[in-house]
């Protein structure tokens, strides 16, 4: 079994009722856009660029995701990207407005996370792992992937493997 199909089935088994996926669907992607906000700060001058904590999250979460799966790792390196270049420039906002849509963002991701496993059942799992926090964002793009039909040998392996 590749380390994709281990992470994602590993994952997959937390979350297993289709209102939890949902939930996290939207919740991921808010908590991660909420992250990149608020890590948006401080900005430091290295040269002639500006370098922050979430071009630094970003990079190696990328990294992590492209050894895992390059097309997958593509995929999540242009989202983290797009979250990055987002939270700068919500970071350039007075330190209120930067406060307030990132802390904001993050309760509500956060909220519909517990919903989503209170429908479950089942605690989150990165009370198990903590690297689940890099694998939701890499589960969320995965199944909706599978929504629009691609990588459908990598869904049909994960569906074998889960127990």
């Amino acid at each position: 079994m590749s380390p994709l199909v281990r992470c994602l089935s590993d994952y997959r088994e937390y979350h297993r009722d289709r209102r939890n996926v949902g939930t996290h669907l939207v919740g991921i992607p808010l908590i991660l856009l909420a992250l990149e906000i608020l890590l948006s700060r401080p900005m430091w001058e290295v040269g002639t660029y500006l370098l922050t904590p979430a071009i630094v999250f970003s990079a190696l979460a990328a990294l992590f995701y492209l050894r895992l799966d390059i097309r997958i790792g593509l995929v999540m390196t242009v989202l983290l990207a797009i979250c990055a270049w987002t939270g700068f420039v919500v970071a350039s906002l007075s330190t209120w407005d930067w406060l307030e849509n990132g802390i904001s963002l993050f309760v509500v991701g956060w909220i519909f996370q517990l919903v989503g496993h209170a429908y479950e059942g089942r605690k989150p799992a990165f009370m198990d792992d903590l690297k689940s926090f890099l694998i939701g964002p890499l589960f969320v793009v995965t199944e909706l992937g599978f929504v629009l039909g691609m990588r459908q040998e990598l869904r049909a392996e994960l569906d074998r493997s889960v127990r």
